[in-house]
């Protein structure tokens, strides 16, 4: 096992972020990583230390309670050092745990606290740590970042360095340029030590909630509207009058201005019934407007704008504003997870990996699956058509996978209603996203499928008519090798997107059943539940169908899968039809596939624990053990995964359909755009594990 230990060379390093980004990293690795921050820094009363609540809210991890700092300065008054550090270290074989690494995460440097770089010394030695420096890079040139870091060297001894991370790294400046300039100055380049990371400075990161604005300037909240989940990506201080202030009316713009401007009321909330997210309107002055003008803009109000209302005057309240710190709240949990992403994004932790050595068993954890999928998705590099092209949530996943290499998105649709949506939403649509419009190709389509369908009577009027439909329209592009996949769901039912498949793609050759799995992701490892959402009661040749579909897409993923098929009855414990079909179906699918490992009739518990699986199952290879969950009827299935979603906060990702000749996959209309984003990263790998045809 190896310990890394970050500390900072400087003031506002971002330590916190690069930490936690190093431990989804190191996860995405493949690792199974510990955690302790020894000793808690700008804590308030009541407060939980925010590193360790972030790792373990977001990183699901167990971190130990910090030692606080007022326990810390009491030891240090008294010259009790050695007893800090043995409280460190219990702290530190707390984390250490059954782990392959320790990510210790240091102090920060504070004008109160002059012994953090003592006690980041001292910590690091006590450990046995190679330590990892953090810069921060900004305004700095190359050469005052390598003083620093040489500064720190000497302090930790250049054997106990593990490398070092340039955080912060400004837009205009070349990442690459500076990271040679930075290696090649002064005893730098004697040292060698490994650059892990340059990590661009993002603004979008930074924005805060608008509610975080109305707590920080204690405001009155006069409609809530979307507060909790709006952001504040620029502020507009109105002084001008409303027809100047229009091309500024943007998504996330806060607008700052006197109640009394009932101009720019009106105009901010005609812009809100228009569809533009804006982050919120704040009333300054303690002024309101006119009731007649308020009962106007009502439907603005009760329909997500977010009101808030202070007695500062509009120059004040942009100076306050501009003085926001850019801390992360702690119940923040959807921007520190983007923070996090985006950090592991810019690390590379390869020669940490190698320092570790082979993790203790091959897992698959959420962090190493996510990164897993979106790699694989890159190098498959497919065509993905989305038939919901004016859908903004579709839209803005367009745009995400465009711009990280994820799929070659086709939207269907109107071109100029989909940058309309585009634009309201705030979403740059790259050029290179395919528009196109269905009024345009529809007819060439007609005469292939009245040729796939001629069996069942179809004819040109009625092919027509239903390639009035978009997703009959992108699964005839499908079947005509036009495209790689498809991708629906967000506004139309699972049938609406399953039933042209069955049609014009229909099943592949030796499937007998087109069925589902979701991709579970659980804390310490990825499952797969099938079937969830597609067959009501499959028989027992089904279900044995669907866990060797099931079984299969778990090793296109990268999960060794261990099948359990699942009842209320262990083994022969049990009897009655439904244990029957299940234990008939685990012999057919063990006949089938001899090279699996499969075992049935299975309780979940016994399945999934291994203490019970050792006590109900002790000869199974599969108890306690599973990965692949195979339940036997949708009922089962869909309540089961649906309980552990919200119950645990566990995040699902799928259906994905399996059984298909062709990979289409449906979405839920509840989908966010990061469900969309996998799904369509999920297509565009079955596409490269299906023969072409």
């Amino acid at each position: 096992m190896q310990t890394f230990f970050l500390a900072p060379t400087g003031f506002n390093a971002g330590l916190t972020s690069v930490t936690l980004g190093a431990i989804r990293s190191l996860e995405q690795a493949g690792l199974r990583v510990g955690f302790v921050k020894p000793i808690a820094q700008d804590t308030k009363d009541g407060e939980a230390e925010r590193s360790t609540h972030f790792a373990q809210a977001i990183c699901r991890l167990n971190p130990p309670q910090p030692i606080s700092m007022e326990r810390v300065e009491y030891l240090l008054s008294q010259g009790q050092v050695d007893q800090l550090m043995e409280e460190v270290v219990s702290l530190y074989q707390q984390a250490a745990q059954n782990v392959d690494a320790v990510i210790v995460e240091g102090l920060v440097p504070d004008q109160k606290q002059v012994f953090s770089t003592f006690l980041n010394t001292k910590i690091a030695r006590n450990l046995q740590a190679q330590t990892i420096l953090v810069s921060s890079v900004k305004e700095l040139g190359a050469a005052e970042i390598a003083e620093q870091l040489e500064m720190n060297i000497q302090a930790f001894g250049s054997q106990a360095i593990a490398g070092y991370i340039l955080n912060h790294v400004l837009p205009a400046v070349d990442r690459a340029e500076l990271a040679r300039e930075v290696r090649e100055s002064g005893n730098l380049k004697k040292a060698g030590l490994p650059l892990l990371g340059v990590i661009p400075y993002q603004s979008e990161l930074l924005a805060p909630r608008t509610q975080d604005v109305a707590r920080y300037l204690n405001a009155n909240v006069v409609h809530a509207g979307q507060q909790a989940s709006r952001r504040v990506r620029n502020m507009v201080v109105a002084a001008r009058t409303a027809p100047n202030i229009v091309n500024l009316l943007k998504p996330g713009a806060l607008i700052i201005t006197p109640g009394e401007r009932e101009d720019v009321v009106m105009a901010t909330s005609m812009a809100a019934m228009n569809g533009v997210p804006l982050a919120g309107l704040l009333l300054t002055c303690d002024s309101q407007p006119d009731p007649r003008i308020q009962q106007l803009c009502q439907q603005a109000f009760t329909g997500g704008l977010p009101v808030l209302a202070t007695s500062l005057n509009s120059m004040e309240t942009a100076g306050a504003l501009n003085a926001m710190s850019h801390q992360v709240p702690s119940d923040d949990l959807e921007r520190m997870e983007k923070v996090i992403e985006h950090v592991a994004e810019f690390l590379d932790v390869s020669s940490l990996k190698q320092s570790v050595g082979e993790p203790r068993e091959l897992r698959l954890p959420p962090p190493a699956f996510r990164f897993q999928l979106m790699e694989k998705a890159r190098k498959a590099n497919k065509r993905i058509v989305l038939p919901e092209g004016n859908e903004p949530r579709t839209i803005q996943a367009a745009a995400i996978c465009q711009e990280k290499g994820i799929a070659r998105c086709v939207l269907l649709g109107n071109r100029a209603e989909i940058l309309q949506v585009a634009e309201t939403q705030g979403v740059t649509l790259p050029e290179s996203v395919e528009i196109l419009d269905p009024n345009e190709i529809r007819g060439r389509y007609v005469e292939p499928m009245v040729e796939l369908r001629k069996g069942k009577g179809l004819n040109a009027p009625m092919a027509l008519a239903q390639l009035e439909d978009t997703v009959v329209l992108g699964t005839m592009m499908l079947a005509m090798n036009e495209v790689d996949g498809l991708v629906s769901g967000a506004v139309h039912t699972t049938a609406n997107t399953i039933r042209p498949a069955l049609q014009l793609i229909k099943t592949a050759p030796g499937s007998s059943i087109v069925s589902s799995v979701f991709f579970m992701l659980m804390p310490e490892q990825v499952y797969v539940y099938g079937d969830c959402a597609v067959n009501p009661d499959p028989t027992a040749e089904q279900l044995a169908d669907i866990a060797i579909q099931s079984a299969d897409s778990a090793v296109a993923f990268g999960i060794n899968p261990r099948v359990a098929m699942i009842s209320y009855s262990t083994g022969s414990s049990g009897s009655g039809s439904d244990v029957e079909k299940v234990r008939e179906a685990t012999r057919i699918a063990q006949e089938k596939r001899p090279d699996l490992l499969i075992d049935g009739p299975m309780q979940y518990d016994a399945a999934s624990v291994e203490s019970v699986g050792r006590q109900k199952a002790p000869d199974s290879q599969v108890a306690g053990r599973a990965t692949v969950f195979v339940f036997p009827d949708l009922n089962t299935g869909n309540t089961t995964y649906k309980a552990v979603q919200r119950s645990a906060n566990v995040v699902s990702v799928g259906p994905m359909l399996q059984g298909l000749r062709k990979p289409v996959n449906d979405l839920s209309r509840g989908a966010l755009v990061d469900d969309i984003v996998y799904t369509i990263a999920l297509t565009a790998l079955q596409a490269e594990q299906t023969p072409a045809s």
